[in-house]
């Protein structure tokens, strides 16, 4: 066994539940709502034991570097699969943060030594800005009981 294998890669999103995502990195980018929360999880074995196992993530946009968060993930014993999610994060909000997304990620140990790599892609979607519901219709405007009969009048039986 290689001393780390990298077996599965998945988006949880609270709007959309969990998607899996190729391992290659092809394949069309998953789709997420702008503004929504988003956690990655991965999960993988390990062949030999790794001290202060860290996963650094680069996040480009329009062919830009955006971002890179580095996540220490600690000490393995060899075997697994262990699953490790990473810190939910909320999506950006905006057209213009609207588009594909690349991420790439790198599993290194606390030597300094590349174990592993995953790319992924995922598509940031615009949600269009929901209207309040109908407004409730007023109701209709109370109408007097049926009227009295013709004896009586409002104040009361009229005189013979």
């Amino acid at each position: 066994m290689a001393p780390f294998e990298l077996t599965r890669v998945s988006l949880a999103q609270e709007e959309r539940g969990t998607a899996v995502l190729p391992l290659d990195g092809d394949g069309d980018p998953v789709e997420v709502p702008e503004g929504g929360t988003m956690s990655v999880a991965l999960a993988f074995r390990v062949g030999e034991a790794v001290d202060g196992l860290v996963f650094e993530e680069t996040r480009r946009y329009a062919g830009r570097v955006i971002g890179t968060t580095r996540t220490t993930l600690g000490g393995y014993r060899a075997g697994g699969p262990y699953e490790v999610h990473l810190p939910p994060e909320r999506l950006p909000v905006g057209r213009g943060n609207c588009g594909v997304y690349e991420v790439t990620g790198r599993f290194t140990d606390s030597t300094g030594r590349v174990l592993g790599r995953e790319h992924h892609r995922f598509r940031l979607v615009h949600q269009p800005v929901r209207r309040a519901g109908p407004e409730r219709a007023a109701p209709a405007p109370r109408t007097p009981a049926t009227p009295p009969p013709g004896s009586e009048t409002p104040n009361g039986p009229v005189p013979a």
